[in-house]
């Protein structure tokens, strides 16, 4: 089973769950920055979550607890582009471990991972949203009940397809 993306909501299983995504919607040709979400087909790559906040995660994916000095490289300029870090960092990165619950899990879509292509997108995750469902810089975000369905019903080979 696959999972897809049509105006800010997934479908899976029998499951339709309101999403938010980047503020400038969905686009063909991602730029690092431009508050855009990837439109494509997608595998997952693994979850991070806060084990102070949520429970053990099982999943048929690789899961991590985040730690305190977790981060991602969002900075084109250094050989860990879209890769896991951990700070201190010289480069810029996003940080993991936050205050705001919206990084309380994340599962890693699998976009410019394989053949890292500078400036063309890193940091892109299925998250967490706002109550309000905030618009992202280039994720997907849903609620936490909702992420939890998701978890069960993704495994090495689901696909999320961005339209």
């Amino acid at each position: 089973m696959h999972i897809k993306l049509i105006n800010r909501i997934l479908h899976f299983s029998r499951y339709k769950v309101k999403c938010a995504i980047g503020k400038k919607g969905v686009v063909g040709k991602k730029r690092e920055g431009d508050l855009s979400t990837p439109k494509g087909k997608f595998s997952f790559n693994s979850i991070y979550y806060r084990s102070d906040r949520v429970k053990k995660i099982t999943s048929k994916l690789n899961v991590y607890k985040i730690k305190k000095n977790m981060g991602w490289c969002d900075d084109s300029a250094s050989k860990d582009y879209n890769k896991l870090i951990y700070f201190p960092y010289k480069y810029s990165a996003e940080k993991l471990y936050l205050k705001k619950n919206i990084y309380d899990i994340i599962i890693v879509i699998n976009y410019n991972t394989r053949i890292i292509k500078k400036k063309k997108g890193s940091a892109i995750f299925l998250h967490i949203s706002t109550k309000k469902y905030s618009p992202t810089k280039g994720c997907i975000a849903v609620k936490k009940q909702d992420m939890k369905k998701l978890i069960k019903f993704i495994n090495k080979k689901t696909k999320i397809q961005i339209l």
